[in-house]
Parts: C-alpha cells; structure tokens; sequence
C-alpha cells in the first residue's frame, strides 16, 4: 500500500467561515461540499463544519471547513475556533449593507483571536440577486479587499458562481504560505547555544576539585 493511500492526502486545511448571520456561509459551505442548495436553511447553531478533498496544483488537499454562527450571543463559543484556523473567508451579503459594513468588525475578530499569519478572503454572497436588491457594489468589495490586502469575490450559493473557485484560491494561499515559511525555517540556522560564562567557570572548578580528592 502506498503512502498516498494510508494518508489520502497531502495536506490538511483547517478554513474557518465567519460573517454575519443570514449572508449565507452555510449556503456556501453546502454548495461546495456537496454541491447542493437550499432556500430552507436553519440558522447555524454555534458551529457545524464539513470536509472535502480537492486536487490542487498536483497535491490531494483536505479540507476541514468549519461554519460558524453570526448572532452575537454565540461569539464566545465560536471565538475559540479562530485559534488553529488556517485560512478565514470572511462573507457579507452584496444585498445586506450592514453586513458589508460589518466586515471591519469581522477584521477586529480576527486580529484578536487568529493567527497573525493566518490568510484570509472577502467573499460577496448572493451575487445572483438582480440590481434592484443589491445595495454594495461590486466596486465597494473590491476596494474594502484592496485595503486589508485580500482577495475578493463574488459568489452565488444559489448558482455555484465562484463557489468552488473562492475555496481553491484560499487553499492554495494557505499552501503558498506555509511552503515558504518551511523554506525560511530550514534556511534559518539554529540559534546558538546561551551559555552562562559564569555557570561553566563553576562547573569546571567542581569538576576539578572532584577529581582532585
């Protein structure tokens, strides 16, 4: 049997959805994951998470996507989760102006609990819904992006539009990022030892009294 068959895959991502309740990460999480949708969600309760495997850049990459919940009383309980998240897509709803303008919150949280290193997305959901119900630009995303220094886009769980490709392009930072910080740690020599001068003058004095006697 051979290595990639005991394994089944090459590496592991922990992803981590945030973002109001109601901008449809479940939704998301669905359609990616089984490639399904549905009108009659339930509201996430606390967290729910799934796994799905992908071919990327000639690498079996498994997923561990963990859906948290939006409403304010279940912050605590899904605070905990940033920590270990190796990548976060953070979701408004391109219908939704106080989703959008929740995001800079969202970034507060992440900053706070995440890893400093962790890679992170801006993800514009519902991008389906006609000009008449949309109330963020597609211009308004993209500029918020380029501000924190992330990539942006626009999906549609309802119609699988940039679903899969969202999922890919934060999956593939993650295995950028963590490639080169192997390649600096095995470039980086070992620190040298601290010794205490003091301590082994000392040392050395005993060691010489004792073979004395």
């Amino acid at each position: 049997m051979s290595a990639r068959n005991r394994q089944e895959y090459d590496h592991l991502i922990k992803l981590l959805l945030i973002g109001d309740s109601g901008v449809g990460k479940s939704c998301l999480l669905l359609r990616f994951s089984d490639d399904t949708f549905t009108t009659s969600f339930i509201t996430t309760i606390g967290i729910d998470f799934k796994i799905k495997s992908i071919h990327l850049d000639n690498k079996w990459v498994k997923l561990q996507v963990w859906d948290t919940a939006g409403q304010e009383r279940f912050r605590t309980i899904t605070s905990a989760y940033y920590r270990g998240a190796m990548g976060i897509l953070l979701v408004y709803d391109v219908t939704d102006e106080g989703s959008f303008k929740n995001v800079r919150n969202w970034m507060q949280n992440i900053e706070q609990h995440a890893s400093e290193k962790v890679n992170k997305i801006l993800v514009g959901n519902k991008s389906d819904m006609g000009k008449d119900r949309r109330t963020v630009s597609y211009g308004a995303g993209e500029q918020l992006a380029r501000e924190y220094g992330i990539p942006f886009f626009e999906t549609s769980a309802k119609t699988g539009s940039n679903v899969e490709e969202v999922f890919h392009c934060i999956s593939r930072n993650v295995l950028q990022r963590l490639k080169q910080e192997e390649e600096m740690g095995a470039a980086t020599p070992p620190p040298l030892p601290n010794f205490k001068i003091g301590h082994q003058r000392e040392s050395f004095k005993a060691k010489k009294h004792s073979s004395c006697c």
